[in-house]
């Protein structure tokens, strides 16, 4: 039995780790966290001093046995979670839940997974930082707090089901405002000038006037100015400049590239990011510094020298801009600067490529730069037009990494040919052409990650969770908008006349960025309008400067929680029961034929337009919105035309065909199929011969290309790109096949490699039971029941599994049946509530 017990949190790291160690270490994992507050009550003692009532999870329960078993036979346990407030929670857990003697437990942290660095840890150990812990209890039961009593609030005065959370609900609102913004924002137009011109070298290059014009006529009136036009070189300048490397990644920085660069979400950035530190390839993936340690800049020093020449290197430190910087980590950098690239996942090794070069580049010389400007004179008017060059002579940095940036109209300066003052210049053409200012861009995940930090909301490790949750929650939704087309004009002075010409272009386009549903901002209109202080910017940013306080032990934290509440759990039981119920509704006008007021509003099953009221002697009748449609900005004749769906086409084959609006976009209804309209496509410009057309090709798509084992082959393309579909079974067909031209035995060894792989994932199969155990994704298990999918920890020995045990986990997982309360139960609570209402 090893004498020392090693406790990380996951097991990729485990593995590397007892690479590092001897044998006298046995490494295990805790897998995240081992205790947390219960999931089916508040769990914080609100009435009292706030003590949280941490629990170990069920699914947690056989390990923690096991891990409190190893502790007793081992002579010194070491903690080894990761280092940050999260991981000091979690060895505090630890040495709480398995009843740990503080004489031979240790507590060590490192930032790297490397063998110098694990054993610097071990030859450095410490004790809990309860502070740290303090900080991280105060986050989780804040937090807590806040959606605990706000969610029930949403459920009754909105829509069941929804939530919300001190920093989700903060994001959610960046969004909402930036989209009104977009909404409310009214082009103007002006007329910039462009031209070209060519040097008595025979060299063209291009030119800018600096000012706009404001009107067609002032732009003409210009251009005519310049039909007979001679010019020249009025001024000349060339002047030195540098350009500076950026610092090495934070977590923030490194989401941000990572969207520009490789198109990754913030998410899988820090999937990919992970998975790097724990092979011990990166240091650790959650900070806000951006120093490098004397011992990362001398190798990234000797790289430099040794791959690019002495000229290229210059040592750097750097300081961080973030409010309420985290622990004193390193940033993000390779473990060894001497690997410039890592043969292991694609997406993972592209990673290690932008973090490899942001961070030798942070370590190298100044760019040298010579910038040149040029003015141009016209021997008939007073303005001149510019031109801005730029000539790297000496690439220092830039040999490695150029930063990317978020602003979609920069533009790059380029070379100028030789010049000199008083050269005579050819005009080639000058364009005068109309351009609309811009409304504020929707945010990425990325510029939204940017946002946040400038505002001083969260820390690293909430910037991923926040943006995934507002998304699973359905508040917002990545945008699918194409764009829409729109004219302007283009002024063309060539060969001594004006051409006046009408060109298209594509505007709005917004695929990937982040727009609110109307859920998303019926809800922040909610929020904002009875809990300004919890949507207050500056409100959530001086909580983290106080968990910043708890965590350096300036503040008690339990003080802060006490001082929170007291101002927060009174307005929540006012609104509670004076509060107005809240559904966005917008009153858009009268059917003429009826008189019935028209109006859109939430409904039980999303937004809809309502043709009626209540008090009409009639019911109110309803349509629900199109995928692309919002609350917010129908018109009226929008609204109105969804009254005219579902629209009957006629018949086909006996069979009934209508063409109607869906949850997931329009659709023609064939029988019982339902057939997807093209993007975009108006489901009231839908007549028969187009839906027969549709069908015709689903049939076709649908039709058996192969029958196998007496059951027909189907194809088909879905989320997961194309696969075939045999006896309920859907099969993905990889690269190795070329999908349109599939041959028969290709079905038959793609059926038959599907069969064994259903019949290989099976653990335990109680037939007479109707229960399986089966193999899932990423090393887990599924138990298996009727309709009824329950997915097992990772903790989990499924092999080992008895059939009473999975019955025993299928009842603890089963839903509680709702029971009905008598009216007689009613009575007295409305009267506590009205004498709680008095007090």
């Amino acid at each position: 039995m090893a004498k020392n017990l090693v406790i990380v949190e996951s097991p990729a790291k485990a593995k590397t780790i007892e690479k590092f160690l001897g044998k006298d270490f046995k490494v295990e994992s805790s897998f995240g966290h081992i205790a947390d507050l219960p999931s089916k009550e508040l769990g914080v003692d609100v009435e009292g001093d706030f003590d949280p009532k941490y629990e170990v999870s069920t699914d947690k329960k056989a390990l923690v046995k096991k891990l409190k078993a190893l502790a007793k036979k081992a002579e010194t346990v070491w903690l080894a979670s990761d280092e940050d407030r999260e991981g000091e929670a979690i060895a505090w857990h630890l040495a709480e839940s398995l009843e740990l003697d503080k004489a031979k437990t240790k507590r060590i942290v490192f930032h790297e997974i490397t063998k110098s660095a694990i054993q610097k840890a071990v030859e450095n150990p410490r004790t809990i930082d309860y502070d740290l812990v303090d900080a991280q209890q105060a986050r989780r039961v804040l937090d807590r707090i806040v959606g605990y009593e706000l969610s029930p609030v949403l459920w009754r005065k909105v829509k069941g089901g929804l939530s919300a959370g001190r920093v989700q609900s903060v994001s959610v609102r960046l969004i909402v405002e930036r989209e009104r913004e977009i909404n409310d924002f009214k082009p103007e137009a002006s007329y910039k000038v462009d031209a070209e011109f060519t040097t008595t070298e025979g060299v063209s290059f291009k030119a800018r006037l600096p000012k706009a014009f404001s009107t067609k006529k002032e732009a003409q009136d210009f251009l005519n100015k310049n039909a007979d036009a001679k010019f020249n070189v009025g001024d000349l300048t060339q002047k030195p400049a540098k350009k500076s490397p950026a610092a090495p990644f934070t977590t923030s920085t490194l989401q941000q590239e990572a969207s520009r660069k490789l198109y990754f979400s913030v998410s899988k950035t820090m999937t990919m990011a992970q998975r790097l530190y724990e092979a011990g390839l990166i240091t650790y993936m959650r900070t806000d510094s951006v120093n490098l340690s004397d011992e990362a800049r001398k190798g990234a020093k000797n790289e430099i020298v040794s791959a690019y020449g002495k000229e290229f290197a210059q040592e750097r430190n750097y300081k961080g801009k973030s409010k309420g910087a985290q622990e004193a980590h390193e940033a993000i950098r390779p473990t060894d600067f001497a690997t410039h690239s890592v043969n292991i996942d694609r997406d993972q090794a592209r990673l290690y490529d932008l973090i490899w070069k942001r961070a030798i580049a942070s370590q190298m010389s100044d760019a040298k730069l010579e910038r040149t400007n040029v003015k141009i004179d016209a021997n008939t008017h007073n303005e001149n037009f510019t031109a801005n060059g730029e000539v790297i002579k000496f690439e220092g940095f830039l040999k490695v990494y150029l930063e990317g940036t978020d602003d979609e109209d920069l533009e790059q300066e380029g070379m100028l040919p030789a010049m000199k003052v008083g050269e005579t210049l050819l005009n080639k053409y000058i364009t005068a052409t109309e351009r609309f200012t811009r409304a504020p861009y929707r945010y990425t995940e990325a510029s939204l990650v940017k946002k946040l930090e400038e505002l001083g909301i969260g820390r690293p490790s909430t910037y991923a969770p926040t943006i995934s949750t507002i998304q699973n929650r359905n508040y917002v939704e990545k945008g699918s908008v194409d764009g829409v087309e729109r004219d302007y004009t283009q002024l063309v002075l060539e060969d001594g006349s004006v051409k006046d010409n009408t060109l298209t272009e594509k505007v709005g386009s917004d695929k990937g960025k982040l727009v609110p549903t109307d859920i998303g901002m019926i809800v922040t209109d909610f929020l904002v309008n009875h809990f300004e202080s919890i949507l207050d910017y500056n409100f959530t940013a001086k909580v983290e400067d106080e968990f910043d306080d708890i965590a350096e032990g300036k503040q008690d934290w339990k003080k802060m929680m006490k001082s929170f509440y007291t101002k927060f759990h009174p307005v929540v039981e006012d609104v509670r029961e004076n509060a107005d119920r809240e559904s966005g509704e917008r009153i858009l006008g009268e059917d003429p034929k009826t008189g019935k007021q028209v109006s859109v509003r939430l409904g039980k099953f999303g937004p809809m337009v309502q043709m009626g009221t209540v008090d009409d002697e009639e019911k109110p009748t309803f349509a629900s919105l199109g995928p692309d449609q919002q609350l917010g900005t129908i018109t009226y004749e929008e609204a109105m035309d969804l009254f005219k769906l579902p629209k009957a086409l006629g018949q086909y084959k006996g069979e009934e065909v209508e063409v109607n609006n869906g949850r997931f976009g329009p659709y023609v209804k064939y029988g019982k199929k339902f057939i997807s309209l093209a993007p975009g496509q108006d489901p009231l410009s839908v007549e028969m011969d187009d839906a027969i057309e549709l069908i015709k090709e689903k049939e076709i798509a649908d039709a058996p290309i192969y029958e196998y084992k007496g059951h027909g082959v189907t194809k088909g393309k879905g989320r997961f790109g194309p696969f075939i579909k045999w006896n309920d079974l859907f099969i993905n067909v990889n690269k190795k096949y070329d999908w349109d031209n599939l041959t028969n035995a290709e079905i038959e060894e793609l059926i038959d490699a599907k069969i064994q792989k259903e019949i290989d994932k099976v653990v335990h199969n109680w037939e007479e039971e109707g229960i399986r155990v089966e193999k899932a994704r990423w090393g887990r298990h599924n138990i298996l029941k009727g309709k009824t999918k329950i997915e097992l920890p990772k903790t989990v020995d499924a092999a080992a599994l008895t059939l009473e045990e999975v019955k025993d986990i299928i009842e603890k997982n089963a839903p509680k049946k709702k029971t009905k309360k008598s009216a007689a139960k009613k009575k007295p609570a409305a009267k506590k509530k009205t004498t709680t209402k008095k007090k």
